[in-house]
């Protein structure tokens, strides 16, 4: 405002006293030889007055408009108005990782995962900051399912909307979807599936996507950015769910079963699924799951539930990010989620309607894909989009009975 304060002055009588108005310096006597008539003449100075004010208002508004709007779009007001990921520039190479010992006997992916193990803030592509908008004021829990899945996968993503991951009020329960990705691929193939993440969210709002590299060893740091956002963005969430986008989940199941928690509102320790215990690092570089010992040289995981799906409480995620801060990343999500279990001090616990590894039938003369299989479990793994779709509808139908079913095993 100070600069305005001489032109100001000059011009307080502006709105006051408009026809007396004249701007500094305007000497009508060098334009008055363009004129050789009185009346003339006094046209043209009146014209001028007119457009010399004019200009002169024009030029103080510039000015006032343009202090407002550094004001209402400061830095400080942009930062505040958008998550914190946004902000947070893309994680530099971390070139000593190469001084570990053996570093280049190891794949190149176990080498691009150890130069980059440090990076835990990527700037955030696409969000959905009002999806935990849901009401409260009747007393219903709220169920945030949260879905893993690749930028290509979008016929999942698809089928799982129709299905299972539908947003709704079940049973007393709103159950809300939030799919979780990074990026994939180079130059046009990145952009496209870029453009076609952006235009799902624009339609869907449920998807959270961050700049880094959708990859298996990258899945815990997809986990933990989502730990994140939700402390930030979703901190209603009573329950959540974090499964695979190939996953048969009965969330009709989860509901009642969350339901059945009696005084646990999401307020308390809760993590179940399929409860691994004792097992081990694989060592053999062919594997998919190989952990060298450069990345983690214990020879026994802690207890920990599978990936393919898991549920737990709202102050259970809130635990594990907090104990996430002080656990360096490893590459596989679920072990890592067992890690911040154990320290702190928090058990995992198994689910027997839970079947991470695939449901297991009775017999060779059954299909495997019978829906009386599914209806009483709450998770099956490795499905096919239309098989999803299938089995979702077929578990649904008034007439299935499966009582009457007799087979010679």
């Amino acid at each position: 405002m100070d600069r305005l304060l001489p032109l100001y002055t000059h011009f307080s009588g502006v709105l006051k006293h408009f026809e007396n108005i004249r701007c500094p310096q305007v000497n009508m006597e060098k334009v008055s030889w363009m004129y050789r008539t009185r009346g003339r003449r006094r046209a043209l100075e009146t014209a001028a007055l007119l457009i010399m004010n004019s200009l002169c208002l024009l030029v103080i508004l510039k000015i006032l408009v343009h202090e407002n709007c550094d004001k209402i779009t400061s830095q400080k007001m942009v930062r505040e108005a958008q998550p914190p990921a946004t902000m947070t520039p893309t994680c530099e190479q971390n070139m000593s990782a190469a001084n570990i010992e053996g570093f280049f006997t190891l794949p190149t992916y176990i080498q691009e995962f150890l130069y980059y193990r440090h990076c835990r803030y990527f700037p955030m592509l696409l969000t959905v900051p009002n999806k935990c908008s849901i009401p409260k004021g009747s007393g219903e829990p709220f169920f945030l399912l949260a879905i893993k899945s690749s930028p290509k996968n979008y016929e999942r993503r698809a089928v799982l909307r129709k299905t299972w991951a539908a947003e709704r009020l079940q049973n007393g329960v709103w159950i809300r979807t939030v799919f979780l990705t990074g990026t994939t691929g180079t130059g046009f193939d990145k952009q496209r599936l870029n453009k076609l993440l952006e235009l799902e969210n624009k339609r869907y709002q449920d998807i959270l996507q961050w700049d880094f590299a959708d990859s298996f060893y990258n899945l815990t740091l997809k986990q933990v950015l989502f730990l994140d956002w939700m402390q930030n963005w979703c901190p209603t969430a009573d329950f959540l769910f974090n499964g695979d986008d190939d996953v048969f989940a009965n969330t009709d199941n989860m509901v009642e079963f969350l339901k059945g928690q009696g005084d646990n509102d999401g307020s308390k320790h809760l993590f179940t699924g399929q409860l691994l215990l004792d097992s081990v690092p694989i060592r053999d570089n062919t594997s998919k799951y190989f952990i060298p010992e450069q990345i983690e040289k214990a020879d026994l995981y802690a207890p920990y539930c599978s990936g393919g799906g898991y549920l737990y409480s709202r102050f259970t995620a809130r635990t594990i990010l907090q104990m996430s801060q002080s656990i360096t990343l490893m590459p596989i999500d679920d072990v890592y989620m067992g890690m911040c279990l154990k320290q702190a001090k928090l058990q995992p616990t198994d689910h027997q309607g839970v079947w991470a590894d695939g449901l297991i039938i009775p017999s060779a003369k059954l299909d495997i894909y019978d829906p009386c299989h599914y209806r009483e479990i709450i998770l099956g793994h490795k499905f096919l989009p239309d098989q999803i779709y299938l089995l979702w509808n077929e578990i649904h139908r008034k007439d299935l009975d499966c009582a009457k079913k007799e087979v010679d095993l």
